[in-house]
């Protein structure tokens, strides 16, 4: 398999700390790396600037809101959005982006939730909102590939549609959703809160043909750097339907104690609580500038080839008795899927190695790879196969007595799969990192 020769010249240009450390970082769907390019530029921005609290109007306040608004206009172009039909609102992260739309929708008995089962669990937590204002809440199963089973026809069943989130990409298994449920959403009545975290590392998203109301994401996941900046992207129309339950320094035009009222700025301000992270925000340009200098089709070839390489290698493995040595979770198909496999290292007698024995061998040879649930019960849970009144048992028993993930494992009983392991892939890795996590996975071979 020919890899681009491009992308082993941008490594060495960009990412050099990666064979000076000799680590073959393998978990781009936890934290994407950040370039060279983008360091030096922010460095010597904060080196030869000064700059204030945006919320004033002095020389170096001004400075920082022109960094906030350019960075508000670049995010919109990244995403291919009108500033007339949508608002950027920056966070500190998905989890905050979510929040924020979760606690100011308005759910009732008129307006309920449904949700993807592969959903993260800051996706999930919506729920205890909708819960709290006497609204239904639905799932949308999983099949045996870990892809959403009939959806149409379970959103079409909802007689009360409210708010629908799903991610673009699991964070799990990498299987990618239709974009096209958005419009379906739509077409039986519901808002749609699109989670794209996982996908806009390594996909586009055009806010012009896919038309969702809310869209989330964190910046250090598409980026590396800076941490702490989220936004969410509302369409105009939609964040008006939002009653925000609070309000903070920065969010509103004034605030009387005396008299106990207060009145929300119009726009992404009233949403916006506190000062944001201005000088984190203004690096976002440096990282689009990066993204945007990399074809994007050219990326997409490239970690597919790497994904579908990884996959055949990890696939392919097996015991000397002819027993495979790992099991991979999603569909066979890697056609509409992300950078990201889920496996589980598995002994002769078809029991799994416990994902953290791997992880550990792996960090021993400098090899990053996950090992969990990675937040996400729902995909979990269909993957596993967790037979629903053992598992709920357990969870009785062990809220009582004191939860943990062996303690769950050791309830279930023997040969139950509590996590697995997963990889994931970015610009910078190439096979070399690849080959080192199958050496990893491979020093399990019982002989």
């Amino acid at each position: 398999m020919l890899m681009d020769p491009f992308f082993a010249d941008l490594r060495r240009r960009e990412y050099p700390r990666l064979d000076r450390l000799a680590e073959a970082y393998l978990d781009y769907t936890g934290s994407a790396l950040y370039s060279d390019t983008q360091i030096t530029r922010h460095t010597q921005r904060l080196k030869e600037g000064v700059f204030g609290n945006p919320h004033s109007e002095n020389g170096p306040s001004r400075r920082s809101t022109m960094f906030i608004e350019e960075a508000r206009e670049r995010v919109l172009r990244f995403l291919d959005a009108s500033a007339e039909d949508y608002s950027v609102i920056f966070t500190a992260n998905t989890s905050a982006a979510i929040k924020l739309v979760a606690e100011s929708y308005p759910f009732g008995q008129h307006a309920s939730l449904t949700l993807a089962a592969d959903n993260h669990n800051s996706m999930n937590g919506i729920r205890e909102f909708a819960l709290r204002a006497g609204a239904a809440v639905d799932y949308l199963p999983l099949d045996d590939d870990l892809q959403l089973a009939d959806a149409d026809t379970h959103l079409e069943r909802n007689k009360s549609p409210g708010l629908f989130g799903f991610p673009a990409q699991s964070n799990f298994s990498g299987v990618r959703h239709p974009l096209d449920l958005v419009d379906v959403a739509h077409a039986h009545g519901y808002d749609v809160l699109l989670d794209a975290a996982a996908f806009l590392p390594t996909s586009r998203l055009s806010l012009r043909k896919v038309a969702a109301d809310f869209v989330v994401f964190s910046a250090y996941k598409i980026l590396g750097f800076p941490t702490g900046v989220g936004a969410l992207v509302a369409r105009r129309d939609a964040a008006a339907r939002l009653t925000r339950p609070w309000f903070a320094g920065g969010t509103v035009e004034y605030a009387s104690v005396q008299h106990r009222r207060h009145l929300l700025q119009s726009g992404p301000a009233g949403f916006e609580d506190g000062t944001p992270a201005f000088l984190d925000i203004a690096a976002l340009s440096d990282g689009f500038d990066f993204i945007e200098s990399v074809d994007a089709n050219r990326v997409s070839a490239h970690l597919h080839c790497l994904t579908t390489y990884a996959s055949a290698r990890i696939e392919g493995l097996g015991h000397s008795d002819g027993s495979p040595l790992t099991e991979i979770y999603g569909p066979a198909s890697r056609s509409d899927h992300g950078a990201t496999i889920a496996f589980n290292v598995l002994r002769r007698d078809g029991t799994a190695v416990p994902f953290i024995d791997v992880v550990e061998r792996a960090r021993a040879a400098s090899v990053s790879l996950r090992g969990g649930c990675f937040c996400n019960p729902g995909a979990a849970e269909a993957a596993f196969e967790f037979p629903a009144a053992k598992t709920r048992s357990c969870l009785d028993s062990l809220d009582a007595s004191g939860f943990s993930i062996e303690r769950l494992a050791e309830c279930l009983g023997p040969g139950a799969r509590v996590g697995a392991v997963r990889a994931s892939f970015g610009i910078p890795t190439n096979r070399s990192d690849i080959d080192r996590a199958v050496d990893v996975i491979e020093s399990f071979r019982e002989s």
